[in-house]
């Protein structure tokens, strides 16, 4: 028996609202919210098997007595697709920030990079052979 499993990152937010929304329009779906009702502390989104978590900063600190970063480029969250320009087009239609419009890497990727609305970094990647 594993001792791990499931792994997932959580993101620190100040809007959980504005975030999930945002995380909504990339096409992750709900699977987890505390409490179900009103503006929820905790929410769980999962995009083709990847669970990604978004706390609130209050509810992180009170909670469990943490001094959560909420913005900043502390993390990434990478997404994969067939076609970077449009993918980092519409992340900055959705309120991401640009940092880096797409270029080629390693001969065999291309990105880009955006920062969401919170200040997480965003990659957008795909394989170009």
């Amino acid at each position: 028996m594993d001792l791990f499993r499931t792994p997932q990152v959580v993101l620190f937010t100040r809007d959980i609202d504005r975030a999930v929304a945002f995380y909504g329009a990339l096409g992750f779906d709900e699977a987890f919210r505390t409490p179900t009702a009103g503006t929820p502390i905790h929410v769980d989104l999962v995009l083709d098997g990847y669970r990604l978590g978004l706390a609130t900063e209050t509810s992180t600190r009170d909670d469990h007595g943490l001094d959560p970063v909420t913005d900043g480029q502390r993390a990434a969250v990478i997404l994969w697709t067939d076609d970077v320009p449009s993918g980092y087009e519409r992340l900055i239609e959705l309120g991401a920030t640009p940092v880096k419009s797409p270029e080629p890497w390693l001969d065999r990727l291309l990105i880009a990079w955006v920062e969401d609305p919170d200040g997480h970094l965003v990659q957008v990647v795909q394989a170009t052979s």
